[in-house]
């Protein structure tokens, strides 16, 4: 099964998308649709899209306690690259670029999360070294 799309929640959209848009172009995606008072998505080559959204039931958005959005990268240049993004535009890091060979032997990967405190992993299975 592919996975088809990932939506976030935010309580402040104008703040996630200065998070957002040189996270998402660091991971080579790029704006789709947007509704800048609503919601903003943003779509990868292979056609997987990661959506910003108000809470369509009106209520605060909240991270999930041990929700992680894992996005697949292809290199672990990506990797850092989105991590330092994420850094660099009002994210905090929850564990910085490497290896994770308790994930497997070519697992390179980072965490950090956004301003409202999504959890997110940028993640390569083809990391050599």
């Amino acid at each position: 099964m592919t996975q088809c799309y990932l939506t976030v929640g935010s309580n402040d959209l104008e703040r996630s998308f200065a998070f957002y848009n040189p996270v998402m172009t660091a991971m080579g995606a790029k704006q789709a649709f947007d509704m800048a008072d609503v919601t903003r998505s943003y779509a990868f080559p292979d056609g997987f899209q990661f959506w910003v959204t108000k809470p369509e039931n009106g209520e605060a958005a909240a991270p999930g306690n041990g929700h992680t959005a894992g996005l697949n990268v292809p290199s672990s240049e990506v990797v850092d690259a989105a991590h330092a993004a994420a850094l660099a535009n009002g994210g905090s890091d929850e564990g910085a670029p490497g290896p994770r060979p308790k994930y497997g032997p070519n697992v390179y990967a980072a965490y950090a999360r956004d301003p409202d405190g999504n959890k997110l992993a940028f993640i390569t299975f083809s990391h050599e070294g």
